[in-house]
């Protein structure tokens, strides 16, 4: 699939999300808080810092997925409206062979400062050292919700072993129910695709029989992944265990769901969740990222029953 240049402004997806939301007079001003089509200086100077990204993207076979981008600072050059990423998922992951003329979405993240910025375009050139970003949006988020945590990578990772299945197994499960972050991929018709961040307390995804679900923390109401939700219902998941070096990579299809504020799991009593159905599983180990102990965001609601 390729995309049209973004356009300004938000799609149907996310102004009626916001309209559900009762935010429908506040959509000029968060219009505003889209940056245009290029990467600023100081976005510039922020990815070059960063070790540790998410990407999203479809494989050779149209599958979306959420894969993450691991390497020394300089591996995220951005210049304007190009960012060059001289690195690549690794072997075994499903993003591996990244396609060309297709969209992708990717977030860099500084846990130790708890900064996040999220950079939207199309893959024009891809290689076995990285791939080439078109860059068409960029623009920062809040800290909320991110852990902070100070990331070692391993530059000699041992070989990563890979397992694939249809469903979750108990292991993956509780690595599920114990997470306090994840990386959630969504995709649009002719936005492109997008990744994000969710965080808070362990405990905070749920698990109902084999679907995974979420309630959806206050933050900056521009509704971007729930928008896509809302228009495309395909969507991807990446959950790190900082200490052992494991990731586990979900694709399905995604749900937003609006409940009464008050219902059990309303954390945050936004009166929204997400509910995720996954289709294919990845687990990946020996994945070169570690991390020091945690320091959980302020801003995590209290997990309700």
């Amino acid at each position: 699939m390729t995309t049209q240049p973004i356009v300004a402004g938000f799609h149907s997806g996310e102004l009626s999300v916001q309209r559900q939301a009762g935010l429908e007079f506040e959509t000029a001003r968060l219009e505003g808080m889209l940056a245009p089509a290029q990467l600023s200086r100081g976005a510039e100077g922020f990815l070059a810092q960063r070790e540790f990204a998410a990407v999203t993207a479809r494989d050779s076979d149209g599958t979306l997925w959420t894969s993450p981008l691991l390497g020394p600072a300089g591996f995220l050059e951005g210049f304007d409206t190009t960012l060059v990423v001289h690195t690549r998922p690794g072997a075994g992951d499903p993003l591996h062979e990244l396609p060309t003329a297709e969209p992708a979405g990717l977030i860099a993240v500084e846990f130790a400062t708890r900064r996040r910025l999220r950079v939207n375009g199309t893959v024009v050139a891809a290689a076995e050292g990285g791939f080439l970003l078109d860059v068409e949006q960029a623009y920062g988020n809040c800290p909320s919700y991110i852990q902070q945590r100070r990331l070692e990578i391993d530059p000699e990772p041992a070989p990563a072993a890979v397992e694939r299945s249809d469903a979750l197994t108990d292991t993956q499960r509780a690595l599920i129910r114990r997470a306090d972050t994840f990386f959630l991929g969504t995709i649009h018709p002719t936005r492109g695709a997008d990744s994000s961040h969710k965080g808070g307390e362990p405990g905070f995804v749920r698990l109902d029989g084999d679907d995974v679900w979420w309630p959806d923390y206050a933050g900056n109401n521009l509704f971007n992944s729930l928008g896509n939700i809302t228009t495309d219902p395909e969507a991807s998941l990446l959950f790190v265990d900082f200490t052992t070096g494991t990731t586990l990579q979900l694709t399905g299809t995604a749900a937003l769901e609006w409940v009464a504020p008050g219902t059990a799991g309303e954390d945050d009593a936004t009166g929204r969740r997400v509910r995720f159905h996954p289709t294919r599983v990845v687990s990946r180990t020996g994945v070169p990222l570690h991390a020091s102990d945690v320091v959980p965001s302020p801003h995590n609601p209290r997990v309700t029953a």
